[in-house]
């Protein structure tokens, strides 16, 4: 039976992956700490996701382990030798890392180079994936001409059409620290790929999300959004008019698309990945879509000040990922991926109520 590790894996991407390669037959290893707590607090828990996998998956093995453990993960992957590693753990908040700049840098960047280092003295051959981000732009977008629409911004500009593919600079912009120790991994992982010859790839994540995401503020803006509305509380909306865009992506098309690239690695690839221009929306549009399924009107403030780094309109341009993989395509629609985000949180609500 092949073997998969998986970091991260209680967290959305990580345990989608882990239900994903268990249902195709792998033997999947595990590994989280549960760290999303210690930097959101409680409602940033994922144990409940952990308790989960182990409950319904009979071929998952949970290892208890920070991947700033160099020694520990040495050790694991000379003892697993996986089939292929995919690395969805991180501090994943911009606005969080300014104040745990060591935590943050050490997670991302020093995590990163423990696993791959790991991996090619241990198991070189192995596809490794790397959870990247669109942060590694930093606001390099925002210089794009922008027209201003009822609610959204977009691009000006018909060369960006399709949204930013993977050519456009990641140099001298603002990052914000989260964004600057990405680069790193995202460097990092290219440059193992290139230098070593080694499958790897990085994926630009665009807003993944999708129903078995611990939404907080910041971090997680669909289920965040979501849990706002169904519990009456407010929504703080940061700059730009509430009109700043993303494009959103589920969880299982995510993946798909590592499956794709598992059976046709290429070594030091990247990917910009999100749901694309139809899979976009504005903050103020997604509050409408909200309202329409749960009937509950969305109680939100307006600061001016936008985010360090942040991006006035985002969304990936999907035409590399479907030059490599033409068989793979998002599946899930924003109707869907809101549809679904609701439901689930619906249904835990109603599952703890005494």
């Amino acid at each position: 039976m092949k073997k998969i590790l998986v970091t991260g894996s209680s967290g959305l991407i990580g345990s989608e992956v882990c239900v994903y390669f268990h249902n195709k037959g792998y033997h999947v290893h595990g590994l989280d700490n549960n760290q999303r707590a210690v930097f959101f607090g409680e409602s940033g828990d994922t144990r409940w996701k952990q308790r989960h996998l182990m409950l319904m998956l009979k071929n998952f093995e949970h290892h208890e382990m920070d991947i700033r453990d160099r020694s520990g993960i040495l050790k694991l992957l000379h003892v697993i030798k996986p089939d292929m590693i995919i690395n969805t753990a991180a501090q994943p908040s911009h606005d969080k890392a300014a104040s745990i700049p060591f935590d943050d840098f050490d997670i991302n960047a020093v995590g990163t180079l423990n696993l791959l280092e790991a991996a090619r003295r241990s198991c070189s051959d192995a596809p490794f994936i790397h959870m990247s981000t669109n942060k590694v732009y930093g606001d390099a977008p925002n210089r794009i001409k922008m027209k201003e629409l009822d609610t959204r911004w977009d691009y000006d500009d018909p060369f960006f059409a399709d949204g930013i593919s993977e050519t456009f600079t990641i140099d001298q912009s603002k990052h914000s620290l989260f964004g600057a120790s990405k680069v790193a991994s995202d460097i990092m992982t290219q440059e193992y790929g290139r230098y070593f010859n080694m499958p790897t790839c990085v994926l630009r994540g665009g807003c993944l999300t999708g129903p078995n995401h611990s939404g907080v503020e910041l971090h997680g803006f669909l289920s965040y959004l979501v849990k706002c509305n169904l519990s009456s509380n407010e929504y703080i909306i940061y700059g730009y008019k509430g009109k700043q865009v993303r494009d959103n992506i589920h969880s299982y098309d995510v993946a798909c698309l590592i499956h794709e690239f598992v059976k046709s690695p290429r070594a030091g690839e990247v990917y910009n990945l999100g749901g694309g221009k139809e899979n976009s929306c504005s903050i103020i549009e997604a509050f409408k879509e909200v309202e329409n399924l749960t009937g509950i009107s969305q109680k939100y403030s307006y600061l001016s000040e936008n985010r360090i780094g942040d991006h006035v309109c985002y969304y990936s341009n999907l035409g590399k990922i479907k030059s490599h993989f033409p068989t793979w395509r998002v599946t899930k629609t924003l109707k869907q991926i809101f549809s679904e985000i609701v439901n689930a949180m619906q249904t835990r609500t109603q599952n703890i109520k005494p």
